[in-house]
């Protein structure tokens, strides 16, 4: 555990005291905007700087200071390589192109190969939740389970470990899972133990369960109509005006909406299964615990399935948006329409057998493409060594306009985007 430095810049004041100052000889106001503005990666090791950073460069301290100026979110990319047991997980920070290593998770000699979680922000917390692995004790061998755990990581504290809360009312894996602004709380819906090893079986489910950060306890809610998998979810408020008891009122309502996925399975040759993919949306009222259709989102032959979905938050009081990566395209959402408008194209086109990550930060759309290995001839006279290089390609929706960039993460192990795990978290 850090604790603070027992030195720091100080002023004396007239009847003898010492006040603590951030950067001698500037206002404190002044000190406080330069410090606010650097990278996330650099705090853990400027606080040992001084007592004063110490206290200052916390994330109770920074986060409100940010809101109150009014400055852009600064989003960090937490990447998931593998099983995150075996392969700790890693924070990149773009604005600084620096990694930071986050702890595994609590390892347990019996489980192992864990993929299909999920993993969401709330404030400076990080969250795990669920997925599908196997189990050494189970019979028969080989068979993947789902799993009910779910791990908090504060990222506020740079020593603190995952901390196991309740588990889940039910074990899932590959479902649609979101935050709950403005209550502190998580919604999940459907899923089941489909696991990475094995893409076209496992059980499927249509539970739906909100855990209460607060209490942090588990609630079971109205169900998904039918059993779905391998959907994704995400939370959307709004403001409509209409008549409650016979006066013109505003009533701000809250949605969760769950797209694609898949249900059923049909015979291939009469042997193979094959998923039934979903193209159409669901959306439960978080008042009045009610299902409501809203329709397919593409006519037949358009696509075969949802691509990757990532949701960007508004600013200012500006709705969010929904966007989708299919293959090279980009698509926005349009909620009016209930389609899937192109947005863009990708600049640099994948491979059809590469996967991909997608994911929202600082405003921009980020495709990260399959890991490039590149030689490193780190020290003369001996044997190479393999460098893993990532391509992100990002998309900023307002300017209509593309960057590229490139960084080297901290670790060999090879990354699969087809069962990698990422998001990003506000700090």
């Amino acid at each position: 555990m850090d604790h603070p430095p027992q030195s720091s810049s100080s002023t004396s004041t007239g009847d003898g005291t010492l006040t603590l100052s951030l950067i001698p000889g500037l206002p404190d106001d002044i000190a406080a905007l330069i410090l606010i503005s650097l990278p996330y990666s650099h705090r853990s090791r400027l606080r040992l700087t001084a007592r004063a950073w110490y206290v200052f460069l916390s994330y109770a301290s920074v986060a409100p200071l940010r809101r109150l100026l009014r400055l852009p979110p600064r989003h960090i990319l937490c990447l998931f390589p593998s099983d995150p047991s075996v392969v700790r997980p890693f924070l990149f920070d773009p604005a600084a192109a620096a990694w930071a290593p986050l702890p595994p998770l609590p390892c347990n000699p019996y489980l192992y190969g864990l993929s299909n979680f999920a993993t969401i922000a709330i404030g400076h917390h990080l969250y795990v939740l669920g997925g599908s692995h196997f189990d050494a004790r189970s019979y028969p061998l080989g068979l993947p389970l789902p799993s009910a755990a779910v791990h908090r990581l504060d990222l506020s504290a740079s020593s603190a470990p995952w901390i196991r809360l309740p588990d889940m009312l039910s074990p899932r894996g590959s479902f649609a899972c979101a935050p709950i602004a403005g209550a502190n709380a998580i919604i999940v819906a459907g899923g089941g133990s489909r696991h990475a090893m094995f893409p076209s079986s496992g059980t499927r489910m249509s539970s739906v369960e909100i855990y209460d950060v607060d209490s942090g306890e588990w609630a079971p809610s109205n169900g998904l109509p039918r059993y779905r998998s391998g959907c994704v979810g995400f939370f959307r408020g709004l403001r409509r005006r209409h008549l409650i008891k016979g006066c013109g009122a505003e009533e701000g309502e809250e949605e969760f909406w769950v797209m694609g996925g898949y249900g059923d399975y049909r015979p291939v040759a009469g042997v193979v299964p094959a998923n039934v993919y979903y193209k159409d949306v669901l959306v439960l009222g978080l008042r009045s615990g009610k299902w409501r259709e809203a329709g397919d989102m593409w006519e037949d032959g358009e696509r075969q399935k949802l691509g990757l979905v990532v949701v960007m938050d508004g600013v200012d009081g500006e709705q969010m948006e929904v966007f989708m990566l299919d293959r090279n395209a980009i698509f926005r959402y349009n909620f009016a329409l209930n389609r899937w408008l192109k947005e863009s194209s990708l600049r640099r086109k994948l491979p059809s057998e590469d996967s991909c990550g997608f994911v929202a930060m600082n405003g921009e759309l980020c495709v990260l493409t399959k890991a490039i290995p590149l030689i490193d001839p780190s020290e003369p006279g001996k044997v190479f060594r393999k460098r893993i290089t990532l391509e992100i390609q990002a998309y900023d929706p307002q300017r209509k306009k593309w960057r590229f960039f490139t960084t080297n993460p901290p670790f060999h192990h090879p990354i699969d985007f087809k069962t990698a795990v990422s998001c990003s978290i506000q700090l």
